[in-house]
């Protein structure tokens, strides 16, 4: 049975940790505080399990924050063949823009340039793999009204949907759309707070030491304590650091290296640019636009040796390649002086033998794998399917509780996409938080204190930053800058953002001790 109570804060935190450590036995602990961690905890709650969630740093600090943003579709796998995880991928979007987090996503338009450097020959097949996807999104029921279907435009429509394009040569674009997430990781922060709803624990800064299928030992990153969590089963759900936990998972991460630009500079507004590599048919990059004005420019998909770092660089050859790539369809090209910022997230690919080395090859498919000490490990697959998998995950357990019902679950904040329009709020604030927006806008309207942006040019109300505390498990400022929000994307914005972030943040942790 649901609780109504889904604020994360410091104070439930020490609760949850309290009574973990006074012996209570959960029946699942979940590692990794990513999509598919929170997600895994959101369906084994939601089952009527009992459940924690422990997490090294902070919700969404991994890989799941550093995606595209998108919601795909499945084009690309069905490109290569792979009809029935282009068919998941489809399900999966539909299910997630339509009834889990409405406020969260949005349909995307993306324009094919046709240039000179596209054959008639190759936008035809272009096309044909466009409406071959379009298919999949009425077999998923998705709505055309939300996903309309793929058309041709001509050249002056092309240039009214992005000016910034390159006008000689351009004899018209390909148009279709898909799934854009508004924040990769304000999903995690819905799903995890969703799962607190349920009765599920959330610990974050909560290092796992030791492992067993009986439970872990972890150190509480706040006082250094070690405390012994029981369980009844345990899910590995660290993303690309789930090998090191586990040493029979084998993982050939993968980087995804993005370039954060000046939508308004480059003539790109609404409508995102798939961009062909040239010389590799088949192969993008993407211009994407996002609801903030500024535009992510991604991706590759290099393969990573060595240890995994907490935050992934992005290295030169990778800037190079993605200002190249996206000058090609630009009038003015781009320069190092356009980057803002710049991120790099890795994916945890699963290493199967005796495949190629190169990871734009390796499967996208998602593995479900039980350690000889009971640990069972769920791995691979993407952020559009973080819910399939974390059905898969619970499913493995073997515990006594029924089938998922996360497929018909709205996360905290969803509601129809007509009554999110009604919400007595901001544009802005409605597409973040969904119904909840209306109680941050009222914040500011009992106190214009917490209306003011915490910094000339930032957006980010003081309410939103005390939100963030109370109600979204936000421990410090970096929390706040880097993950609840994605200010911390732009170093320049961070820096002016960060003394009036640390100093609200620590008036409203002071006043949830004195609550207490």
């Amino acid at each position: 049975m649901i609780q109504r109570n889904t604020a994360l804060n410091a104070q439930r935190r020490a609760n949850d940790l309290e009574a973990l450590d006074a012996g209570e036995v959960v029946d699942v602990l979940v590692v990794g505080g990513g999509v598919t961690g929170a997600g895994v905890a959101l369906d084994a709650a939601s089952r009527g399990l009992s459940v924690a969630l422990v997490e090294a740093h902070d919700l969404a600090f991994g890989t799941s924050r550093w995606s595209s943003k998108l919601v795909h579709g499945g084009l690309r796998y069905l490109a290569k063949g792979d009809v029935g995880l282009a068919h998941e991928s489809a399900v999966e979007r539909g299910i997630l823009m339509t009834r889990t987090a409405p406020h969260l996503t949005r349909g995307l338009p993306q324009l094919v340039p046709l240039l000179p450097e596209v054959s008639t020959r190759d936008a035809g097949l272009i096309f044909a793999g466009l409406s071959a996807g379009d298919i999949l999104r009425r077999v998923a029921r998705t709505p055309s009204s939300l996903l309309p279907r793929p058309h041709k435009v001509s050249g002056p429509e092309a240039l009214a949907l992005a000016p910034g394009l390159r006008r000689t040569g351009l004899r018209g674009g390909l148009l279709s759309f898909d799934g854009q997430l508004v924040d990769d990781a304000r999903l995690v922060v819905a799903l995890a707070r969703t799962a607190a709803g349920f009765g599920a624990r959330i610990i974050t800064r909560a290092r796992v030491l030791s492992l067993t299928g009986g439970g872990a030992e972890i150190v509480d990153g706040l006082t250094g304590q070690s405390v012994d969590i029981q369980a009844r089963s345990v899910i590995n759900a660290a993303g690309v650091w789930a090998g090191t936990l586990v040493d029979s998972v084998r993982l050939r991460p993968s980087r995804g290296s993005h370039l954060v630009l000046d939508g308004a500079r480059m003539g790109i507004s609404n409508t995102a640019l798939t961009v062909p590599v040239p010389g590799h048919f088949g192969r993008y990059a993407l211009v994407l636009p996002q609801a903030d004005g500024r535009v992510y420019l991604g991706l590759t998909d290099e393969p990573v040796d060595g240890e995994i770092p907490d935050v992934p660089t992005v290295p030169e050859s990778d800037v190079d390649f993605l200002l190249d790539v996206a000058s090609s369809v630009l009038e003015h090209p781009l320069t190092r002086d356009d980057i803002l910022g710049r991120f790099a997230g890795l994916r945890p690919l699963i290493d199967i033998p005796g495949t190629s080395k190169r990871s734009a090859d390796l499967s996208r498919h998602h593995a479900v794998v039980r350690a000889p000490n009971g640990v069972v490990t769920v791995v691979g697959g993407k952020l559009t399917t973080y819910r399939r998998m974390a059905a898969d995950a619970v499913d493995a357990v073997d515990l006594p509780a029924g089938p998922s019902v996360t497929k018909s679950l709205p996360l905290v904040g969803a509601a129809p996409r007509a009554e999110l329009s009604t919400v007595d709020a901001p544009a802005r604030l409605r597409f973040r938080y969904g119904t909840e927006a209306a109680t941050i806008h009222a914040m500011g309207e009992l106190d214009p204190t917490l209306a003011e942006p915490v910094a000339p040019g930032i957006p980010l109300t003081a309410a939103e930053v005390v939100w963030a505390v109370r109600q979204e498990g936000a421990l410090d400022a970096a929390d706040v800058l880097h993950r609840r929000t994605r200010i911390g994307l732009v170093p320049a914005e961070l820096e002016v953002a960060m003394p009036a972030v640390t100093d609200l943040v620590a008036r409203a942790l002071n006043g949830l001790t004195q609550q207490a």
